[in-house]
């Protein structure tokens, strides 16, 4: 190989490890969105898919998904078993050689499925969700990434542009753990409060900073080459995340209650959106298209949050405003901004978006946002009204194992020791009557209370009482 080619191969290793480490991310963020009596099994859950996914893609997944003799709907098996997949050109670029990009495209179906995972947070059981993870990655994830980036995909062939994932990963992701969450049903609150409140910021914290680490080589990388162009779109990616937790960080400072506060879970949150909405579009923006992608995409994401409250479900980590919401409008701001220059950077000829004078480029985006929207919707509520009536794979757990807390009811492990405190109260100073805090624990071995792993905090003779659960 030449040394060009050397260097092109050597950044997609790098940029799969980089990718690799957001599925932990991932596990981290969702961990510290939940309680604590449910945490570990959001990072059980984003290694567990990566291993069902990694099992699924090296049998058929691959194959299915970018099988060059395939239909316009969906591939075929020449290459199951990763048959005849070695050192040959990878599919879109002669620099790479097939074996590499295999094992970076498993990286963003690995994504997918961890990202879907969320939905199950504090009442699903776990053997449903591993066998959900292989079919819904063969059923919609396989499919949706055929029509958007083979040869022969009918997206691909209508002249679609998504360089990263907007439709695959998250609109897919998105739409389905939406459908989880409706189909597995609300989670049983003490109060609304409890039920909105992350457990771990500091958690959340990483998780961000890892998936922001690794989002470099999820768009850094999709270009398959060490380039200009590789090089902008890690530009625009981070530009499009500083803008999105700006924005969020500002809406959360004039319109969340107390007034004039900073939250730093809002900058967390903000950042996502903007590291979603510039996906699809990062390899054909410039610099000053991502500033206006973060924006909007923050914007909407934070008040597409509203839907759930609106139609009753609930989405625990508003994985659907974040990567659903967020993917849609990514994917329709591509083709706004979309310019033909950037992909010449690496030899690669596209008509361009709206601001190029191709305004048609807008009906493709819509086109390939709304079918994988409704392929998501529809395949995964087949799959899941039929799973949960097989028996064995029940999706929700006992009203018991939930209240005692998914970590308890389906491992044999926690992320925190609950011990049994005696009941102490602690005086506290405020400023407008005295107060003490009572903190009563429940043992955790009295299943007939059901509040196991639970600790309360009180604050008595307070206008504003103040309650955590474990």
């Amino acid at each position: 190989m030449s040394v060009v080619d050397t260097a092109s191969l050597t950044w997609i290793l790098v940029a799969t490890a980089m990718i690799w480490i957001m599925l932990p991310g991932i596990g981290l963020f969702y961990s510290g969105m939940t309680k604590r009596k449910s945490a570990l099994s959001l990072l059980w859950l984003s290694f567990m898919s990566l291993s069902v996914t990694s099992f699924q893609w090296f049998l058929f997944g691959y194959s299915l998904t970018f099988s060059v003799s395939g239909s316009r709907f969906v591939g075929n098996f020449a290459n199951v078993a990763m048959i005849n997949v070695l050192d040959g050109p990878a599919l879109g670029s002669l620099d790479v050689p097939d074996i590499v990009f295999c094992v970076f495209e498993l990286m963003f179906a690995a994504t997918a499925t961890t990202i879907v995972t969320g939905a199950v947070c504090e009442r699903g059981r776990m053997w449903p969700t591993i066998a959900f993870v292989f079919v819904w990655c063969t059923l919609v994830y396989n499919i949706v990434a055929y029509w958007t980036w083979a040869p022969n995909g009918w997206a691909c062939v209508l002249g679609v542009l998504d360089f990263a994932g907007g439709t695959p990963v998250h609109i897919a992701a998105g739409t389905s753990s939406l459908v989880y969450s409706l189909v597995i049903g609300k989670r049983q609150p003490v109060t609304d409060v409890e039920q909105n409140r992350p457990h771990n910021i500091n958690n959340i914290f990483l998780g961000t900073t890892l998936s922001w680490f690794g989002w470099f080589g999820f768009n850094g990388g999709s270009g398959l080459k060490i380039s200009s162009r590789a090089v902008l779109a890690c530009v625009v990616t981070n530009l499009a995340a500083c803008v999105g937790g700006f924005t969020w960080c500002m809406l959360d400072y004039l319109l969340l209650k107390p007034r004039f506060k900073f939250t730093l879970f809002g900058f967390c949150m903000g950042s996502m959106a903007g590291l979603v909405c510039i996906t699809p579009a990062s390899g054909f923006v410039g610099a000053p298209a991502s500033l206006a992608i973060g924006f909007l995409g923050s914007v909407c994401v934070y008040f597409g949050r509203k839907l759930k409250v609106l139609f009753k479900i609930d989405d625990a980590f508003d994985i659907f405003a974040q990567h659903g919401i967020g993917g849609f409008v990514g994917c329709i701001l591509t083709g706004i901004f979309a310019q033909k220059y950037i992909p010449a950077l690496d030899q690669i000829s596209i008509a361009g978006g709206w601001l190029d004078g191709n305004w048609i480029q807008l009906a493709y985006q819509l086109a390939i946002a709304s079918a994988g929207f409704a392929w998501s919707f529809v395949i995964t509520l087949i799959l899941l009204l039929i799973m949960d009536r097989i028996p064995g794979l029940k999706l929700r757990t006992t009203e018991d194992g939930e209240m005692q807390g998914i970590d308890y009811d389906q491992f044999n492990e926690y992320t925190h020791d609950y011990i049994n405190f005696q009941r102490e109260i602690y005086p506290i100073k405020s400023s407008s009557a005295s107060s003490v805090i009572t903190i009563q624990t429940v043992n955790n071995q009295n299943s007939a209370q059901r509040r196991n792993n639970e600790v309360k905090l009180v604050t008595i003779g307070s206008t504003s009482p103040v309650e955590d659960v474990w």
